[in-house]
């Protein structure tokens, strides 16, 4: 049962980001795409950024998951990592190849997992547990979420819940 259903959120993954890849590179040349809509708001870009940002961190915890049961894992201060990182200034093209790709080994890496990890677990900053079955597809959930911030218009449901505390 959970194998169906993280075959299905990696297909799912690799629909969302084909659909999303057109959209991004369809407004490339879009003169506010670093501009931020209030100060505490990213911008497309930055959202973009930390979709990046995102894939890197939950690429470390699938595969850490599958190494190790009851692992124990930092977060990540999601707001520091867009500005050190300074996602604004970054080259664009380069932002949506990579975000592309990493999103294409995650849906890999989902639809490949072996089962007997699903039932590993996680704590991220003392927050937890959560099951290795659980986060892949919340992770597709976050993205989601997130694509929405950067096309509302898009026809995407989400269930995502912030249950991590970040």
């Amino acid at each position: 049962m959970s194998t169906d259903l993280l075959k299905s959120s990696a297909a799912e993954l690799r629909e969302v980001v084909g659909l999303t890849v057109a959209k991004l590179e369809s407004i490339a040349g879009e003169p506010d795409l670093a501009k931020r809509p209030s100060p505490l708001k990213w911008s497309r870009k930055e959202i973009l950024g930390h979709l990046i940002d995102s894939a890197c961190n939950n690429q470390q915890k699938f595969v850490r998951m599958m190494q190790q049961n009851d692992l124990k894992f930092p977060g990540y201060q999601q707001d520091q990592w867009v500005l050190l990182q300074n996602w604004a200034l970054a080259d664009y093209a380069n932002m949506v190849t990579l975000w592309k790709t990493y999103n294409q080994h995650i849906a890999w890496l989902i639809e490949n997992v072996d089962p007997k990890h699903l039932d590993n677990t996680i704590t991220i900053n003392d927050t937890g547990p959560f099951t290795l079955k659980f986060i892949m597809p919340d992770y597709v959930e976050h993205l989601k979420h997130h694509v929405k911030q950067i096309f509302p218009d898009m026809d995407l449901q989400n269930k995502f819940e912030n249950v991590y505390n970040a």
